[in-house]
This record gives structure tokens, C-alpha cells and sequence, in this order.
């Protein structure tokens, strides 16, 4: 592939690499054709981005008291000296005209947006007294934190602290909860953040509905470009010609909803031709013979009528994948809350890795490490025996494993649960209404609440409903906790404050402090700043503070990557070997193994299309829509609708439409058609996190459709509770006929 170049959607790169003069060279397909002017600046402060989770290293150059230029890290594992368009564009955030500047309580009705500035003793002190008055009227445990971002875990460790366990990441049931069970329930371990693929040396690349290259995780892009350049066959599975696809060797251009039949009927290629690896299975895993059996039924003829796939592709692709094993890889995906069979989906995923004998093998799935620090001297905190009210009985979602944000949302509403048992919230860096599914069932549950408060860096839908804003510093002007990940190269690293904050911002570990204090919590904050924190850390394990903070990273110990190298093949399962066939899901009421059931997919109504969406490389949702810079290369979404249906409408590229779907919930604001035969005729696509309806985020109010108010049904995983979004289908509302109807 040399210097072909890998991302280009649309005019995208050429736009992107000509942002604010930032500088990168994006994922070094380009040679050395942008030049790296060395910085005039005073400084390169070492740190780790934040606009996205990911957390690449990065290097602040700054002149005057000003960020001038964010460059990738060489030194960090993540980044490898590169940053992917999001990445480069940060000082879009931190000089935002519309941040959040100062602290704020509301002054009016709750929505109304409506506040007054007061100083953070008065914000602190409105705070400390609601959570008091909560705790003795019904207790911790009617105090609940919603937490998205690294800096939240400045937060948690004030709830726990506090004694709420009541603590919810929506990334869990609205995102990855349903792979890692998934894959948990097959290897014994989840694949983790980042993710543990070994995609570089994979021979055989297979996307299910990811989309890499749009989903710009850096450091597997950088290494599926390099899988690319090494020749490896990529397959990709996708309603959507996305960008992965135009890379592909096969696109198999799936019925939404119908890929655990898919998966089936690979497995019975693979297993019925003797494809399999044999040794790997008979060392390490546990119930071929059931899944032999099982499999039977599904074959390709029997999958072409539900996915649309012909028999024969079917079958190529399985022969390609086993032709390449053990360095192939299934890869797991990221959000896979679709269509609320998502557990038993991502465990047909970890099957087949299984039978290609992937796991723990070169060009499959790696075996991670991780530098172990001590933990800070804390007290112990005051365990709870309350019951977390994530779910309508305890013994709901048995392998859901971590608490669940919708259902947070839901013991806020009377009458939902059998009682209320949740009265406030801190949200932490989660615009909950854009993120939870059925956005008018959390805005009730806002309404209901006795107190909210928020901590974030802009104004999002959720500070419009807050009682309390805490206007948190940017990642560019905060310290966070040490970062330790679990990963292929074992690290450490840190954020640093490159710049100090903005305006009245202050570093959320400086709130977390600062309330936790007003808390008679001074026990569990006994240092003065988050440095003196770290250090006390990394002196308990002698590594040394001051090369941390000028090169931003310590690297651990590498050790063995794979089986065959000498990594240990442990299997945290309870037959300790790799369940094809699962014990614990059959002890349950489950199929203990993945099956697929038709009445799981329903077509779309007549008119009607399936609802999809994901990202844009420069955008992390609605997390960068308002980032001037970025908005430079993509500043609306469109909705990609396939030709021949925009035709049947009347529709051409650019035409303006609004969405409804089938409950007659129609977009707040319209966005232009994108016609294209890079979609199925059933399904429209289009990126998330657009729409934005706060005014005071001026730049991106009003630009584009927001998908998840459109998003009014989800369906429930039974096994983890994740909520699977796809499930939703849409129909065309012309802008003018709209605002003819509203004129009228």
C-alpha cells in the first residue's frame, strides 16, 4: 500500500490537515510530505488527550501562555508519535468561546436554562447542603453519579467515600457492556481499553459493523493501516459501504439485525469442513462436540434468505478466515448495543475467534500487562448494604456486572420502580438526554429529582436542567489520576496541566476536594493537589516523578505478548478452559450457546427505514460538534439514504429533510440527504452527537439531526442489560413541507 492514502472521506483529510497549522502525518501514510516545523514556543508539555477515551499521549507545544500546536507523543504506546484528527484539533475545546466559565445555579424552572454566576464557595456550599439533607432523609444511597471521562474518577471516589455505590457509566449498557460479557463468558477475560487485538499482525481482518477509519480509535487505525499494507484479507460486515469497506477484499452488505445468523452459518462452514484448529481446541477449549451439533441447522442456504448473503460468499469468506488462522481476527467492535441480543452476538464473535484459535496467538488477540502502582493510603470506605436500584429485581440481567445507567435513570421515576429510590444526581462529563435511549424517560426523570448538579466543560442539553453547574477545567489545563492501562506495552502515564484554567474553571480533583471537604469527608483528601497525589504513588513504587513528567510515560516490563512465546493461557471461566458451550448462561435460563431466533428482527414498517448511526473521524459525538476547528472539515451530518429509495422520494443530495420515526417523534432540526449506493435500500444512516438544541452552544445549536431523539424504543439485553438502539426506523419529512406545516 506504501503511501496510499488510507482516510479520506470526502475532502476530509486535505480539510483536516490543514486545521489551525496543527500538525500531523496522519498515521505516516503520507511519507514525510508535512513537514514538522519545530515549535518557537516557550515549552512541550507532555500529557494525554481527552477527546475521546482512547488517551494518546500528546505533546502541548505552548508560546505566550498559549497552546500553539498538540502533536502525538513518540514515546507513548498509544499514540506512537501520531494523533488522529480529533486529537490534533483539541485546542478547539480549550479555547471554545461558548465553555463553561464560571460556576452557576439555576434561578428558574428546571430546563429553562436560566442561572445566575455565584463564586465556588456558594456552588460548593448549594451542593454539600443538598447531598446533606438527601443523606439524612433517605440516605447515601439516594445519591447517584453518572460518570463519563478519565477525570471522573475523582467523583467516584467521592460517592464511595460518601457511601453511594449508586455510581453508573453509561459507556457500559449503552456502548461495550455486551462484548465483555460476551467475551468474559467464553475466555474468562474481556478484551479491555484499549482493546487487546493484535490487528498489525493479522492476516485476515473482519469488521462486524465497525467502522474503523470513521471511528477513529488512533492506535488500531494505525495498525489496520499496517494490516492493510501487510497485505491482509479484510472482510467487512456492514449495511454501510463505510470506509473499512472500501478497503475490504468483501463487503457483505448485511439486513440490519440478521448478523448472529451470519456468524452461525461460519461456524457451520468451518466446523462441517474440518477448518478449525484442532490442537488449539483440543488443549484449551471446552464443548465442541455441543457446538458441532449445533451448528448443523445453519448453513449458508439456511442464512441466505434472513441476511441476504449469498451461500457462496459465505463460504469464501469462512474459508479465507480459516486459510489465515491463527492470525485472524474477528474483531469485537466497540458500541455493539444494537438489537438487544447483543450478549449472545458478541459470544458468537468470541466462538469463532475460538475456532480459528485466536485468543492469546499472533495476529489475533495478545495476552495485555499491566504496571501495577499501589493504591493511595486511603481509609477504608464504609461499605453499603444497600441494594443498587440499577434493575427491576436483583436477579435481573444475572451477568450485567456493572451498575446500569438507564436503570439509574429509571429509579428516579415513581411508579417505574416500586419506590423512588433515587433523589439526586452529579453527572460528570455525560449529556445524559443525547446518551441514554428514550430521551423523554430521562427528562422526566430530571424532573423528578430533588436536586442535580453538573460538572462539565460546555453547555449541553444536561446543564440546562442542572440546579448547580460546576464549570470543570479542560484536560489541557488539569492533572488526573496516573494512568496505568492494560495493554500490550505495559505503562504509566500523566496528564499534565499544560496551560493553567481558563476563566473561573477549576480541575475536577480540585472539586472533588474542595466538596469532599465540605462533606466532612478530609479523611479521603489528605493531599493539597493532584501532583502531590501522584507522586505519592510512584515514590510507594520507586519509579522516578521528574522523568515521568518530561517525558510523559514510563514503560514497564514487555512481557510475552502470545501462547507460544510463554504467556500464561489462564481462562477465568469456571471450567477454566475456553467455554464454546457456556455452563453458566445455561444455569441461567440461557441458550449456552449463541442462537438466533427470528421473531429477534423486525422489518421496518411500510415507508419506513432502520435507523443507524455511529462517527465521523473528526468528531467524538456530540463531545466535538461545537469544536470550531474541528467543524472545519465536517460541520453537519447528512442522511445517507440509498439512491434508488431518495430517487422513489423525489429526493437529490442536499435536499433538506427532517426524520420521524415510528412513533411520530419528528427531529427537532432538518439535515441535508446524502444519496449514494453505499447503503442498503431498508436503513439510513447518520453520525451521531449533531443536533445540538442548547443556544449556548452557539456554534453547534440547531446544525444537523440528532439521532437519539429519534431513539424512543430500545430493546433490553436479558443477560447484562445493555440497551439495544438499532431498533428504531424513520421516515422522510421534506424541511419545506415542515416549515409550511409550523407556518400554518
Amino acid at each position: 500500500m506504501k503511501r496510499r492514502q488510507f482516510i479520506q472521506v470526502g475532502s476530509g483529510v486535505a480539510g483536516a490537515a490543514a486545521l489551525g497549522g496543527l500538525s500531523t502525518d496522519w498515521f505516516k501514510l503520507y511519507g514525510n510530505s508535512l513537514p514538522d516545523p519545530e515549535t518557537d514556543g516557550d515549552r512541550v508539555v507532555p500529557s494525554f488527550c481527552e477527546l475521546c477515551f482512547w488517551k494518546c499521549g500528546i505533546l502541548a507545544h505552548v508560546r505566550n501562555g498559549r497552546v500553539t500546536k498538540i502533536k502525538g507523543n513518540p514515546k507513548d504506546p498509544l499514540s506512537r508519535g501520531h494523533l488522529c484528527p480529533r486529537g490534533a484539533g483539541g485546542t478547539g475545546l480549550l479555547y471554545d468561546p461558548d465553555r463553561l466559565k464560571q460556576p452557576m445555579v439555576r434561578v428558574n424552572r428546571r430546563g429553562s436554562d436560566e442561572f445566575e454566576a455565584v463564586s465556588w464557595d456558594a456552588a460548593l456550599n448549594e451542593v454539600a447542603e443538598n447531598f446533606e439533607r438527601i443523606k439524612g432523609l433517605y440516605g447515601p444511597s439516594a445519591l447517584a453519579l453518572f460518570s463519563h471521562g478519565y477525570g471522573g474518577n475523582w467523583m467516584k471516589h467521592l460517592f464511595k467515600a460518601y457511601g453511594s455505590a449508586n455510581i453508573a457509566a453509561p459507556s457500559y449498557a449503552q456502548c461495550r457492556g455486551p462484548r465483555e460479557v460476551g467475551f468474559d463468558l467464553t475466555f474468562g477475560s474481556g478484551v479491555g481499553s484499549p482493546e487487546v487485538t493484535d490487528m498489525a499482525n493479522s492476516r485476515c481482518v473482519v469488521l462486524i459493523g465497525g467502522h474503523l477509519g470513521e471511528n477513529m480509535h488512533n492506535t488500531q487505525v494505525q495498525d489496520f493501516a499496517q494490516a492493510i499494507r501487510n497485505n491482509a484479507d479484510v472482510i467487512v460486515v456492514d449495511p454501510r459501504f463505510s470506509v473499512a469497506a472500501s478497503k475490504a477484499k468483501y463487503w457483505l452488505p448485511i439486513k440490519p439485525g440478521t448478523d448472529t445468523a451470519l456468524l452461525l452459518a461460519w461456524m457451520n462452514v468451518i466446523i462441517g469442513e474440518r477448518l478449525y484448529d484442532r490442537e488449539y481446541l483440543d488443549r484449551y477449549a471446552y464443548g465442541l462436540e455441543q457446538l458441532e451439533e449445533h451448528v448443523k441447522a445453519y448453513s449458508p442456504e439456511w442464512a441466505y434468505p434472513r441476511t441476504g448473503l449469498d451461500p457462496e460468499l459465505i463460504r469464501r469468506t469462512a474459508r479465507i478466515m480459516a486459510a489465515a488462522r491463527p492470525a485472524t481476527l474477528v474483531h469485537p467492535g466497540r458500541r455493539v448495543t444494537w438489537y438487544g441480543n447483543d450478549t449472545q452476538r458478541s459470544r458468537a464473535i468470541a466462538i469463532l475467534n475460538a475456532l480459528l484459535g485466536s485468543w492469546g496467538r499472533k495476529g489475533g488477540f495478545f495476552v495485555p500487562s499491566q504496571v501495577e502502582l499501589p493504591p493511595y493510603p486511603y481509609p477504608g470506605y464504609e461499605k453499603s448494604d444497600a441494594t443498587v436500584p440499577d434493575r427491576p429485581d436483583p436477579s435481573d440481567y444475572p451477568l450485567g456486572d456493572q451498575v446500569l445507567a438507564q436503570g439509574i435513570c429509571d429509579a428516579t421515576i415513581p411508579g417505574v420502580r416500586e419506590a423512588s429510590a433515587i433523589r439526586a444526581w452529579m453527572v460528570y462529563g455525560s449529556n445524559l438526554p443525547t446518551t441514554l435511549p428514550d430521551p423523554a424517560k430521562t427528562y422526566r426523570a430530571i424532573e423528578e429529582l430533588d436536586f442535580l448538579v453538573t460538572v462539565d466543560v460546555l453547555p449541553a442539553e444536561i446543564v440546562g436542567w442542572s440546579d448547580v453547574v460546576l464549570p470543570e477545567a479542560t484536560y489541557l489545563e488539569r492533572c488526573d489520576e496516573l494512568l496505568t492501562p492494560s495493554y500490550k506495552q505495559p505503562y504509566i502515564a500523566v496528564r499534565q496541566e499544560v496551560v493553567p484554567p481558563m476563566y473561573d474553571s477549576k480541575p475536577g480533583w480540585w472539586i472533588a476536594r474542595a466538596l469532599g471537604n465540605k462533606l466532612g469527608l478530609t479523611d479521603f483528601f489528605p493531599w493539597e493537589n493532584s501532583m502531590e497525589y501522584a507522586r505519592e504513588r510512584l515514590h510507594q513504587a520507586n519509579y522516578d516523578c521528574d522523568a515521568l513528567q518530561r517525558d510523559g510515560v514510563i514503560l514497564g516490563r514487555t512481557q510475552p505478548l502470545y501462547f507460544e512465546e510463554g504467556a500464561p493461557p489462564d481462562f477465568y471461566t469456571d471450567s477454566g478452559k475456553i467455554e464454546l458451550y457456556s455452563p453458566r448462561l445455561a444455569s441461567h435460563g440461557f441458550d449456552p450457546m449463541p442462537t438466533y431466533h427470528e421473531d429477534e428482527v423486525d422489518d421496518p414498517p411500510a415507508g419506513y427505514y432502520r435507523l443507524l448511526f455511529g462517527r465521523a473521524p473528526t468528531h467524538t459525538f456530540g463531545r466535538t460538534t461545537n469544536n470550531r476547528l474541528l467543524s472545519e472539515v465536517y460541520s453537519e451530518n447528512a442522511v445517507w439514504v440509498n439512491k434508488a429509495v431518495a430517487a422513489k422520494w423525489g429526493l437529490v443530495d442536499g435536499d433538506r429533510v427532517y426524520l420521524q420515526n415510528q412513533d411520530g417523534v419528528r427531529s427537532s432540526f432538518s439535515a441535508p440527504i446524502k444519496a449514494t449506493e453505499r447503503i442498503r435500500p431498508d436503513a439510513v444512516f447518520v453520525v451521531h452527537g449533531y443536533g445540538r438544541k442548547p443556544k449556548k452552544m452557539r456554534f453547534a445549536h440547531g446544525k444537523g439531526i440528532d439521532d437519539n431523539e429519534l431513539i424512543t424504543r430500545y430493546k433490553t439485553d436479558p443477560i447484562m442489560g445493555g440497551t439495544g438502539m438499532n431498533v428504531n426506523f424513520v421516515t422522510f419529512l421534506r424541511a419545506e413541507d415542515v416549515v409550511e406545516e409550523v407556518a400554518s
